[in-house]
């Protein structure tokens, strides 16, 4: 096995069960102000009641919270694989390891990052290399890719206060979240194995939350498998 299933237990219990209680709440759907135009012209180009929105709107709201929460879980991932550490959340860059001889920020999705933002994120891969051994590598990570691409190519942000990209060093790269796994475990399936052990361990977790009336996850082998290819084809 690539990975520890007691380990990616641990990383999933907190986001499993947040999801959970947030799906069985009744939370405040006004908490981050609602829009109320929005609910107007959504319910009617819906042709649904203002009833149904809201319904609509706290399933929104909780999967929103839960997406949130996904940001940081393949940092945590990756942080429980041999001879990758954890840089923890609000350090500079999210893992580092001194055996691949790598550091590396990881972004759940291509679209999660800002064009400034990526500005930043490469500076700070500029600088932290500047600390390394030369040869060291520094990864801009997208775990989940633009059309389903694997890519592992400098990268190059634009910085639009000045007009230009950041110079291509080949010391800084963008990567695909198949390809990175693949880097970091020798294993071209890795993301694939790593998807496959959600389920049982889903399952696993909610039967452990107290209360819980959930059974055995349902996914469906067609659809559970056709989600996966159609990102990383």
């Amino acid at each position: 096995m690539t990975f520890n299933r007691d380990a990616i237990k641990s990383v999933l219990r907190p986001i499993i069960v947040s999801a959970y209680m947030s799906r069985e709440s009744n939370s405040d759907l006004f908490r981050n102000t609602l829009d109320c135009f929005s609910c107007v012209i959504d319910a009617s180009v819906k042709g649904i009641s203002i009833e149904d929105w809201l319904e609509i709107e706290r399933g929104r709201q909780v999967q929103k919270t839960l997406q949130n929460q996904i940001g940081e879980m393949h940092q945590k991932i990756l942080g429980t694989l041999p001879g990758i550490v954890d840089l923890r959340v609000g350090g500079i860059l999210d893992i580092r390891s001194d055996t691949l001889k790598f550091v590396a920020e990881v972004k759940n999705k291509y679209n999660t990052t800002k064009g400034n933002h990526k500005i930043a994120i490469y500076d700070d891969l500029e600088r932290y290399l500047q600390q390394c051994p030369p040869d060291y590598i520094g990864y801009y990570v997208e775990v989940l890719p633009m059309n389903g691409r694997k890519y592992n190519i400098p990268f190059t942000p634009s910085d639009n206060n000045l007009g230009q990209r950041r110079t291509i060093n080949e010391r800084i790269r963008r990567i695909d979240g198949a390809s990175f796994y693949e880097l970091v475990t020798g294993d071209a399936n890795a993301i694939r194995n790593l998807y496959h052990m959600f389920p049982s361990i889903i399952t696993e977790l909610l039967r452990e939350i107290p209360g819980s009336s959930v059974g055995n996850v349902q996914l469906g082998t067609e659809n559970f498998n056709m989600i996966f290819d159609r990102i990383f084809n």
